[in-house]
């Protein structure tokens, strides 16, 4: 017996890890992973954002963002500053190997973006984010997941 939403849930699985897998491979050769470059193309759309700003904007966890930053300024692509007013925020910045760095990355990643687009085709693209933003807001909440605040 099929459970409603099921077949939703496995099938924006599956699209998420071969865009994810496909990603992968398409940065290969840029020695970054497919959720660096997230982090690197968030980056992009703002001139700085702060650590929590970018977990936010990238649905990162924390820990798991500073992990990623860490090896993304070993590799001189961010930088981290302290926050100029509060003392435990950390501001984060692309430089500008890290700039230029994601133009070759996105060209890279460029056949897989326009193959996704061309399986929609033009008008279905637009309503594709619309339903994948509905479905990000409408996430599961604290008391839904049975965490119960905890």
């Amino acid at each position: 017996m099929a459970r409603p939403g099921h077949e939703i849930a496995l099938a924006l699985r599956a699209a998420y890890l071969a865009l994810h897998r496909q990603t992968d491979l398409s940065l290969a050769r840029h020695q970054v992973t497919a959720d660096q470059f997230v982090v690197l193309g968030a980056l992009a759309d703002r001139e700085v954002l702060s650590q929590r700003e970018l977990a936010t904007r990238t649905g990162s966890d924390p820990s798991t963002l500073r992990a990623m930053l860490v090896l993304l300024e070993a590799k001189r692509l961010v930088a981290r500053r302290p926050h100029p007013t509060d003392r435990r925020a950390r501001r984060v910045m692309l430089t500008a190997k890290g700039r230029a760095s994601l133009e070759r990355m996105w060209a890279a990643t460029e056949p897989s973006r326009r193959e996704i687009e061309a399986g929609l085709g033009p008008d279905d693209v637009e309503r594709f984010l619309a339903y994948l933003r509905r479905i990000t807001v409408a996430g599961p909440t604290e008391r839904s997941s049975g965490t119960n605040g905890r």
